[in-house]
């Protein structure tokens, strides 16, 4: 994921300078500016309104959304405003019953998304909207908005006794009123404008305001939805596209601007389609203000970005993609969040969200806070937060960001800087009940879709099942190949034969995980270049190490991801304002990669060896992984689909051609050459065997049988077994 760095983005995070923060002192805060007199907090909550959630309506169809359900674009019927006196606060309804405060302060309410923030609803034959907000350390909150001119207290909530909510309904406000809510804490007189951190939708940064919204939306994404659960199984074909929406695509007819959510749907599912991708994966769509953390840096953890249009938009954009046959996958992070005054941080004047220590509650990589995983309205928010994307978004998976990073607490730390858990060890044993929590939870709830971990370090059984021990994720990124696999290629192949333990140590702990084998953003920027100008050698040879290695890659056991522009072989490496560069593609080097890669999607789906075991030992035997001098590797993928599919993969890591080199073979009969990255209709010189090669009764390399072959410069050979 991305740290945190000046660049001229930040210019553009905020409009005016921000007020400064108050002084830190033994974990207090001072006050923001001279000391005011404390005005006098709402009457507590009365409990005999506390089981009337049912009184409060929610409807799509009403006057407030000023909408219907359509897949057209929405706009917001934004209510006029109104002076304070003509839409007074009402506090006797609540869309929280005691039994959903109770499961609040327990930790186990996961819905809190269709409760809490701003919800539009009708009371009493009125529309309007129910604002409820967590902030416990509260001496008052107020709503301020359009409808009250920004008055900052003329619209107070009333507190729900100690349950450290407020709430309250103000009718004739509706879908588009802009709000902020207005704290005043207990403590030191502290004061602040804050964001919903239910906000459904987002002014444009770096304007900061919330908006009411709702989810009104017609999908067609049903046939999808009902046999999705086929194409995220553990032993379906999985290959993801991953993209950054901002940079995938500009339009040259506007000042080269990002697309819209709306403008990308049909061409980002044809290209993805017509690629031969399983999956898209989404770098965060989340509302972050700063957009150089592309989107990592999350203070919306309910809004997709405005950048790129409404929540609508981004329905239309999922729906387009699941009509398509695509799955789509949201990066998500419960790791950390942004110091942003308007955000999560200090909420109402003390360490809500975060932890009040540094020690714990900061990260000293990317300048932010660490969630506080061992309070139970945190872990509530954050399981609301994922259960609201695959609910509201009807999304296929998350991939969680920077796990590492939550499990351990002396994380990028140093000695000293850390503090142990109460067994004095480094394990963040409250992440690891969060994380197992919110597998179960997702699973329970969703069990058709995928949870994702990127995790780099030997954590054991991150994708294993809660009850056996695990962190019951779905998947886990394989870091270790991506590192041992980029290092061994960036070799020029006369030293290779010397670090042939780098393509071959994978195969130690392959199965110990589902892993994806993963080539990121995180391998094409900062200075890392792109993935073909990580390659050694001419031209020529560039290119053709460029082919083997996606070929090693859907030749290993595993899932498969690819960030956008590695497909057609981009030379720069990923800039975050620039689109990727398309024009390539009108030279034939890069038309030729981009088939290969198109060619390589449509075999692993098609060939059920290259996929039903990719998380099963027993789908993959090596031939001949001792083969240094040469450079050369092959193994055999197997299918469990009655009959047993045999393909022998065959990969010579040099540009020296190897003439009748013989592979053995566990079947005697005609191996079919699937594909060869060095046909020259992908770029390579066109060495070949003719369409395939028979075998003969001549034992090797253990087996009973034998081929003769002749294996192409820095080239793949897949062949299958014909019976």
């Amino acid at each position: 994921m991305a740290k945190r760095k000046i660049n001229p983005h930040d210019l553009n995070r905020t409009t005016q300078a921000r007020k400064p923060r108050p002084r830190a002192e033994t974990n207090k805060h001072e006050p923001a500016g001279p000391a005011s007199e404390a005005p006098t907090a709402p009457p507590p909550y009365s409990g005999a309104a506390a089981n009337e959630a049912e009184a409060l309506v929610t409807n799509n169809e009403n006057p407030m959304t000023g909408v219907t359900a359509s897949a057209e674009s929405i706009a917001p019927a934004v209510a006029e405003p109104l002076p304070p006196a003509h839409c007074p606060v009402v506090y006797d309804k609540s869309l929280m019953s005691d039994e959903d405060v109770y499961l609040f302060n327990e930790g186990s309410h996961f819905n809190l998304y269709g409760k809490l923030g701003a919800q539009i609803v009708q009371v009493d034959g009125r529309w309007g909207t129910q604002f409820t907000v967590w902030a416990p350390n509260a001496d008052s909150v107020f709503v301020m908005g359009e409808f009250n001119h920004w008055n900052k207290e003329s619209h107070p909530l009333k507190a729900r006794g100690s349950s450290g909510l407020w709430e309250g309904f103000i009718a004739e406000i509706g879908k588009g009123t802009h709000y902020k809510f207005y704290i005043h804490s207990r403590y030191h007189g502290y004061r602040v404008e804050k964001a919903d951190p239910f906000a459904f939708y987002a002014e444009i940064p770096p304007r900061t305001a919330s908006i009411v919204w709702d989810h009104a939306f017609e999908w067609h994404d049903q046939e999808w939805m009902s046999s999705r659960h086929r194409s995220n199984a553990l032993d379906a074909p999985i290959s993801i596209y991953e993209v950054h929406l901002g940079s995938w695509r500009h339009n040259p007819g506007e000042m080269n601007q990002s697309l819209s959510y709306r403008e990308l749907a049909s061409a980002l599912a044809d290209y993805v389609k017509e690629m031969g991708f399983t999956h898209v994966e989404f770098m965060p769509v989340m509302e972050h203000p700063f957009y150089g953390s592309w989107g990592y840096q999350v203070t919306g953890f309910f809004a997709p970005t405005s950048r790129f249009g409404s929540p609508q938009d981004f329905m239309y954009l999922v729906d387009c993609l699941h009509r398509a046959g695509i799955g789509v996958i949201l990066d998500w992070v419960p790791s950390h969040f942004p110091t942003d005054e308007i955000g999560l941080s200090y909420f109402d004047g003390t360490h809500l969200f975060e932890h009040a220590d540094p020690r714990q509650g900061y990260h000293p990589d990317w300048g932010s806070y660490i969630f506080n995983y061992g309070r139970n309205e945190v872990r509530n928010f954050l399981i609301s937060s994922a259960l609201f994307w695959l609910d509201k978004f009807h999304v296929d998976g998350l991939r969680v960001d920077a796990v590492a990073s939550m499990l351990y607490l002396d994380y990028s730390r140093k000695d000293g800087e850390w503090i142990a858990n109460q067994f004095g060890g480094r394990e963040n044993l409250e992440a690891v009940y969060f994380l197992r929590r919110l597998n179960e939870e997702v699973y329970r709830q969703f069990p058709d879709v995928q949870m994702i971990a990127e995790e780099s370090t030997a954590w054991p059984m991150v994708s294993r099942p809660t009850y056996l021990g695990g962190l019951g994720f779905g998947l886990k990124w394989d870091m270790g190949w991506m590192h041992d696999t980029l290092l061994y290629f960036s070799r020029d192949p006369i030293y290779r034969r010397y670090h042939h333990n780098n393509l071959t140590f994978r195969m130690l702990y392959a199965f110990t995980e589902n892993f994806v084998l993963s080539l990121s953003h995180d391998e094409v920027v900062h200075g890392k270049g792109s993935l073909l100008g990580k390659m050694p050698g001419d031209n020529w040879q560039k290119f053709a190490n460029l082919r083997l290695l996606y070929a090693d890659m859907f030749g290993q056991a595993g899932k498969k991801l690819i960030f956008m522009g590695g497909e057609f072989g981009q030379w720069d490496e990923w800039k975050l304002d620039h689109s990727i560069d398309w024009h390539l593609l009108q030279y034939e080097p890069h038309q030729q990669l981009a088939a290969w890669f198109r060619d390589l999607n449509k075999v692993y789906r098609e060939e059920a060896a290259l996929h039903e075991h990719d998380l099963n030992m027993t789908g993959f035997e090596w031939i001949d992984c001792n083969d240094a001098d040469s450079s050369t590797i092959s193994f055999i993928r197997l299918s469990k689909t009655p009959p047993d599919e045999v393909i022998l993969v065959v990969m010579n890591f040099t540009p020296i051609p190897r003439e009748n080199y013989r592979v053995g073979v566990p079947r005697a009969g005609w191996w079919r050459e699937l594909l060869n990255s060095d046909a020259a209709g992908y770029g390579g010189s066109g060495l070949g065997n003719g369409g395939g090669a028979h075998s003969e009764g001549i034992e090797h390399h253990g087996r009973p049988a034998s081929i003769n072959i002749t294996l192409p410069p820095l080239a793949a050979l897949f062949l299958k077994h014909q019976a």
